[in-house]
């Protein structure tokens, strides 16, 4: 694997904004060929031309993971558009908040779906490849709150637990093989999945003033600031190409220190 990314051969899941557009982007500058790949087609769009502005080659996979072999099928496009895949980085997720005594069967099927299901498929169907190439690199987004008890988004922090416990155990499954499977645990952010999470937190526990409360939130942090989306794509993208070769089964925590174990 080239140290500066040039001929590497990447997809992005969730990459139509927010984190998984700036992991892209980045990718794409370091000379990826880059797959993009998230439900929303229109707004892939405008990620897929943003990669492009910056010299790299980018493939449009418009698709719900959530479907039955679609994580295998979006594996299936990168390889055989560029004949391998060298990096996956799975960033794609959903959540919900509802109280815990008030979940609902629909968001517990629907976020475990994608956040566990989909991402464990998308492991193993780049992993077959990358096991055959003796090289390769998967990098999954979890979450500090697959450490927390968060009784508004369990869920969501279940689901976490659950992309950790897939991570340490592809990498077990794919050391013989040469390939580097870690997790990267970003903490507060501002991307539309976190704004949107914050308001309807605010929201179920009564708190009017949505300004107070995030910066209550943001009070939490030992740095004192949240991450910008470009820092945390930064180390994803450290750990899709230059990150050691030794370095698998690990989880780098990114929240400013409010992860410290």
């Amino acid at each position: 694997m080239s140290e500066q990314g040039h001929g590497v051969r990447t997809l992005v899941t969730g990459a139509a904004g927010g984190l998984g557009r700036e992991i892209a982007v980045q990718l794409g500058r370091r000379g990826c060929a880059v797959g993009i790949c998230d439900i929303n087609a229109t707004q892939l769009e405008e990620t897929a031309r943003l990669v492009s502005a910056q010299g790299g080659a980018v493939e449009q996979i418009a698709c719900d993971l959530t479907a039955r072999n679609a994580p295998e099928e979006a594996v299936g496009r990168v390889v055989s558009l560029w004949g391998g895949i060298d990096v996956l980085v799975n960033n794609a997720a959903y959540g919900v908040i509802e109280p815990f005594l008030d979940a609902t069967y629909e968001a517990w099927t629907r976020t475990l779906a994608l956040n566990v299901t989909a991402l464990a498929m998308a492991c193993k169907a780049a992993g077959r490849v990358m096991r055959d190439q003796r090289s390769g690199r998967i990098i999954n987004i979890t979450s500090p709150g697959s450490r927390m008890a968060l009784p508004d988004y369990t869920a969501y922090t279940a689901s976490k637990a659950g992309v950790d416990s897939i991570t340490r155990a592809a990498a077990v499954a794919l050391a013989p093989h040469g390939v580097l499977v870690n997790s990267l645990a970003p903490g507060m952010m501002d991307t539309e999945m976190q704004r949107s999470t914050e308001a309807d937190l605010a929201r179920v526990n009564g708190r009017d003033d949505l300004k107070a409360f995030l910066d209550e939130r943001t009070g939490r942090i030992p740095l004192g600031r949240r991450a910008d989306i470009s820092e945390v794509a930064e180390a994803v993208v450290w750990l899709s190409l230059d990150a050691p070769r030794y370095m698998t089964a690990e989880r780098l925590n990114m929240s400013g220190g409010l992860d410290k174990d």
